[in-house]
């Protein structure tokens, strides 16, 4: 298949088991609550079939030959990288903020890097079992997620230190055919509604952790896997049906309740191989990695969409012209050009692992996420301020709809005589479901934290970065050094972390 559609998605969704807890009930895929978040993932199917967006969608595999879904890709150039960014932030156009499929092709890039390194090292056949599942998931064109975030307990702890060793997920039993995890990832994005989840370390993992240093693949109702799940829903529409009305999602603390991994889908195992311990950081952060270079296509596009509403609704409010709506719109489409081009800069550096994926810079990654996290605050309070506060006292839709008093509000509503009434209308519905509805609201936490905070990105960077090499500069311009150095910084993978923590193994 390679290309697959959304309809043969959907029913592979709607033969899974139920196993997603919703208050007090246990739904499965059928359910009307995840039709927001199927509404994403469609984009995703139907825009690969599109000569608009095929280029970008979809690509062709490097195993074989054959033309696949770009989220199922590896990427083996930097047009792949390039194209990646281009995708994401066309599709996140689409459904006004984030495309949810990115962790899926984000932790299979990770697992190409990483498992290829431990069979290296290790003799192992992780690269092997990750081969396969690589084949059979771009085969089908399945979508994934990736369970990365453990809930973390005592936060000062490490893992084996816990006073409940399952605050970080772990390996409870190591049998001849496979693994039984328990444990509990939060934050999880999109698990109800994903065919499966890649798990992976959160963190580095010393020798005494091997049984958290664990990596595997599963589909989302195996037996075990438990999802706590919270929907994210806009405003219900019963008069003015608009794209925006229909996008949400379904976040998980995902649960692995004593489930069994088959060895086939195991990608790490500390216990059985203790000295593959140490790779666990290497794919935490070399998912993070990845996702990060996603967020600058995902978050240049979530800013353009606040820089497109907020230019809009200045029209309809007759200020569009005035200096201070233009520095404001200005300020949004700033951000959005930098993040992007952070993304595009860093592929430019990428450099090619062993395995022959292509990994972007570290350090140009992190500085537009970490960009992108510390402005989307202010995004949302320059497109508040030219809206004005009507999006979070505009009556209820239905109210608009009535015989008695629907004139009335129309009447009302109007600005420029030259814009409808509806038009007006639903600028301002569109609005209040970006900032005021549950999942509108909720998106403004994930620009903050979603694949990091700004304080893991300046880690990042900081730990990558040579301060001491550029403090040359000033120490020549100061007349300390007598000459000044050729400073140019060389590209920056989390290979580096790979190899500063095995030095403090030793």
């Amino acid at each position: 298949m390679g290309v697959g559609t959304y309809e043969q998605f959907l029913e592979r969704m709607y033969k899974m088991k139920p196993n997603i807890y919703v208050g007090d009930e246990v739904i499965d895929r059928k359910d009307p609550r995840l039709a927001a978040g199927f509404y994403a993932m469609r984009q995703t199917f139907d825009c690969a079939h599109d000569d608009r967006y095929k280029d970008v969608c979809t690509a062709t595999s490097h195993l074989t030959g054959e033309t696949i879904n770009r989220f199922t890709h590896i990427h083996q150039t930097q047009d792949d990288l390039f194209k990646k960014q281009e995708m994401t932030k066309l599709l996140s156009h689409r459904v006004g903020g984030c495309i949810q499929r990115c962790m899926g092709i984000d932790a299979l890039n990770a697992l190409s890097v990483v498992t290829y390194e431990i069979d290296a090292a290790l003799g192992t056949d992780y690269n092997q079992n990750f081969i396969n599942y690589l084949k059979w998931t771009q085969e089908h064109d399945i979508v994934a997620n990736c369970a990365q975030t453990d809930v973390k307990g005592e936060r000062l702890k490490r893992p084996h230190e816990q006073s409940d060793p399952d605050m970080y997920l772990r390996i409870v039993e190591d049998r001849p055919d496979g693994i039984i995890v328990r444990g509990a990832k939060s934050c999880n994005s999109a698990s109800p509604y994903v065919d499966e989840i890649i798990a992976t370390p959160t963190r580095f993992m010393g020798s005494k952790d091997n049984a958290y240093a664990v990596s595997f693949a599963l589909p989302a109702d195996w037996p075990g896997v438990k999802l706590a799940s919270l929907p994210g829903l806009r405003h219900k529409r019963t008069h003015i049906d608009a794209p925006i009305a229909h996008i949400g999602d379904m976040e998980s603390l995902t649960i692995f309740d004593d489930v069994f991994v088959p060895n086939e889908r195991i990608f790490l195992n500390g216990v059985r191989h203790p000295e593959s311990t140490r790779f666990a950081g290497f794919l935490a952060i070399m998912f993070a990695h990845f996702h990060r270079h996603s967020y600058t296509g995902c978050k240049p596009a979530t800013s353009e969409v606040l820089a497109s509403s907020a230019a809009l609704v200045a029209e309809y409010n007759g200020i569009e012209k005035t200096s201070h709506a233009q520095e404001k719109i200005c300020h949004i489409i700033t951000v959005a050009e930098l993040v992007y081009a952070a993304g595009v800069a860093s592929a430019v550096r990428a450099v090619k692992m062993p395995s022959g994926t292509m990994i972007p810079d570290e350090i140009l990654t992190n500085a537009g996420r970490k960009l992108a996290g510390e402005e989307i605050f202010n995004e949302v309070a320059i497109l508040t301020d030219l809206a004005g506060g009507l999006i979070a006292t505009l009556p209820l839709e239905d109210e608009f709809y009535s015989d008695d008093i629907g004139p009335l509000l129309n009447k009302y509503i109007m600005r420029d005589p030259s814009i409808p009434a509806e038009n007006i209308h639903r600028c301002f519905r569109m609005i209040e479901d970006q900032l005021v509805s549950d999942f509108g609201a909720s998106q403004m936490t994930a620009g903050l934290h979603g694949g990091g905070s700004p304080q893991m990105e300046a880690v990042a960077m900081m730990g990558g970065y040579n301060v001491e090499k550029l403090k040359g500069i000033a120490k020549y311009l100061a007349g300390i050094e007598p000459d000044i150095p050729i400073y140019k910084r060389e590209t920056v993978t989390p290979r580096r972390v790979l190899e500063k923590f095995e030095k403090t193994q030793k």
